[in-house]
């Protein structure tokens, strides 16, 4: 089966005296698996990058999850430790990569903190440790040492009915492994909502009128993608754009001969 080459984001960590740019398994394996793509890590080397000639050459970008937030510099909110860490290099290289993936019709899929960029980058702003606002409830994971329990599924989420997800899952509600302590606040321009938890905070949104597939989702679907079909569902529709994109650059190509 042909695996067409989707653009995958990385962090900048520090460890072995090395300065490593990398992306969790969890990931990769999502999007090999669950989307039968072939992943291709982006260095976060922000404008030194010709994103212009990365977009010719992939069919789709995904923006991973991280424990790191994006920096308040760039929607005017707080820079403190308090809501930190930040990874500056990675920010100075999703933002604009997801501006021009859209700007080019390249199926997109941004999670957890790739839902925050995909907010921030269209001119949204985040609000900082939603578990303290009045009314919210705490979407911060477990404290445990184990992975499953941490990322075990058990928030529900209403998918709005007439959305891109609702095409994906129906719509109704899910359940989700939804585990973060910032989130949408302003909705960045030409977003839309597609999911809400409970006590209103913003768990998907898309693009209106995009060109090609684009979503961001806050919760992990890459977590149980082997054997929650929900979460498997979210990376066959991206898988199924990603192809549908590079079936028409083809069809492109071809014509041109």
């Amino acid at each position: 089966m042909q695996q067409p080459l989707v653009a995958i984001s990385t962090d900048v960590r520090q460890f072995d005296n090395y300065t490593w740019h990398a992306a969790p398994q969890q990931y990769l394996e999502a999007a090999l698996v669950g989307a039968g793509v072939f992943p291709l890590l982006v260095p976060s080397f922000g404008d030194r990058l010709d994103f212009d000639e990365l977009l010719s050459s992939v069919d789709g970008v995904m923006v991973t999850g991280s424990k790191s937030n994006v920096h308040p510099s760039l929607y005017g909110g707080d820079a403190s430790e308090r809501n930190g860490p930040y990874d500056p290099a990675r920010d100075s290289t999703t933002l604009p990569l997801i501006r021009k993936a859209i700007e080019r019709g390249v199926p997109l899929l941004a999670i957890c903190r790739g839902i925050q960029e995909l907010n921030v980058a269209l001119g949204g702003t985040l609000g900082t440790e939603i578990q303290e606002r009045e009314g919210s409830l705490d979407h911060r994971a477990p404290v445990s040492d184990n992975q499953d329990e941490r990322f075990a599924i058990h928030q529900t989420i209403s998918i709005k009915p007439g959305s891109c997800l609702a095409g994906v899952f129906g719509a109704g509600e899910i359940k989700v492994n939804s585990l973060h302590r910032q989130g949408i606040d302003r909705l960045g321009s030409k977003l839309q909502v597609e999911a809400l938890a409970a006590d209103g905070t913003v768990e998907a949104v898309s693009v209106r009128d995009a060109r090609a597939f684009a979503v961001g989702v806050q919760w992990h679907p890459e977590y149980w993608v082997k054997s929650d079909d929900n979460s498997a569902r979210i990376f066959r529709a991206f898988g199924d754009a990603v192809r549908l994109h590079a079936a028409a650059k083809a069809g492109v190509r071809a014509a041109a001969e």
